[in-house]
């Protein structure tokens, strides 16, 4: 059997991260880890707490104590879903008011460093498929797999917009486009772990790639690694 390895998936907003890692985790037996529901749970949490006050350190800290995020695999639908404090949030933690508020949590730093330490944790023992903003860069910067998404912005907007439409959410394209206009300013412009492509990750710009296609292309390069 091949040695494993760790790939890191970093990516704007709606570049289809999460389905690729998915995938690509299905196809190895690997473990998927989505970091951005690590971050929309302690974003879900502020919102359950409006008492907490999300840039005071002192109650940054409060919250980060009573936080416990976990994951567990759903046979269902084969993928692993989001528990805040044992509580199943992975619906909740998709929603409008959620989607709006994630990137600013994310500039945090304490929170920003009590995810990564999960994250590197997480990894160890390689056999993991990760995607977020800075798994390349500061999670996994040892990553024998690095792949760097992007797309342009209509196409995510258009992407993200039918998802919402699916599951019955009443948006408008409009919105969804400036929603994510404003978390790439966000992710891109932060102090702390901007989001950046690292040196030797692949860049793959899937505007107009099949899933199928993207799919097979990374795993060419899966290949490669593990030879």
């Amino acid at each position: 059997m091949p040695q494993q390895i760790n790939i890191a998936i970093d990516g704007h907003a709606s570049c289809g991260k999460s389905t690729l890692a998915k995938a690509i985790a299905k196809q190895l037996g690997y473990t998927y880890i989505d970091s951005g529901a690590m971050y929309r749970a302690v974003t879900l949490y502020f919102l359950r707490h409006p008492e907490l006050d999300f840039t005071c350190p002192p109650d940054v800290d409060e919250a980060l104590k009573n936080i416990a995020i976990s994951f567990t695999y759903n046979p269902e639908t084969g993928h692993a879903e989001t528990l805040l404090n044992g509580e199943n949030v992975e619906a909740l933690i998709r929603d409008k008011a959620v989607s709006s508020l994630v990137s600013q949590i994310s500039t945090i730093a304490e929170v920003r460093r009590f995810l990564v330490k999960q994250q590197q944790e997480l990894g160890k023992n390689k056999g993991v498929v990760m995607d977020g903003r800075d798994i390349g860069t500061v999670v996994f910067p040892d990553a024998e797999l690095k792949i760097f998404l992007t797309a342009n912005l209509d196409v995510r907007a258009q992407r993200r917009y039918n998802e919402l439409m699916d599951k019955g959410m009443q948006i408008t394209l409009e919105e969804v486009k400036q929603n994510l206009q404003s978390r790439d300013i966000t992710d891109s412009t932060r102090e702390i772990t901007p989001l950046l492509q690292a040196p030797d990750a692949v860049l793959i710009d899937n505007s107009y790639l099949t899933r199928e296609k993207q799919l097979e292309l990374v795993m060419e390069l899966v290949a490669q690694k593990m030879k």
